[in-house]
């Protein structure tokens, strides 16, 4: 899986925020590593350093195997927040469209009678 970051020009996204960033995604998605081939993180300050109550925006895109993406967002006071809350939101998109059809094909053995 390759993670790819944007920044808007009042973010600096150094390296390090970026493994910090990589390695967070990595483990919460751990589960739906096969099933992606690439996470394109968005990351922009609304109010370019003014602050704000909900003014730091991540958007996370996941780029499914054979799928179209999935993309979530959302909005916090600190960049940290906001990309936590994309990524939970993340997992419940990757659950409901992988999940789902990962049960469809399991098949359960024949109940004896």
């Amino acid at each position: 899986m390759q993670i790819q970051f944007n920044t808007d020009h009042s973010i600096h996204g150094s390296q390090a925020f970026a493994t910090e960033v990589e390695a967070k995604l990595r483990d919460s998605l751990g589960h739906w590593v096969e099933h992606l081939t690439r996470i394109e993180v968005h990351l922009r300050d609304v109010n370019a350093g003014k602050g704000g109550e909900a003014d730091k925006h991540c958007v996370l895109e996941a780029r499914i195997a054979g799928r179209p993406p999935l993309s979530v967002s959302d909005s916090a006071g600190t960049m940290a927040q906001a990309i936590r809350g994309a990524t939970a939101k993340l997992q419940q998109a990757l659950e409901h469209a992988i999940g789902k059809t990962e049960s469809h094909r399991r098949v359960d053995p024949p109940i004896a009678e």
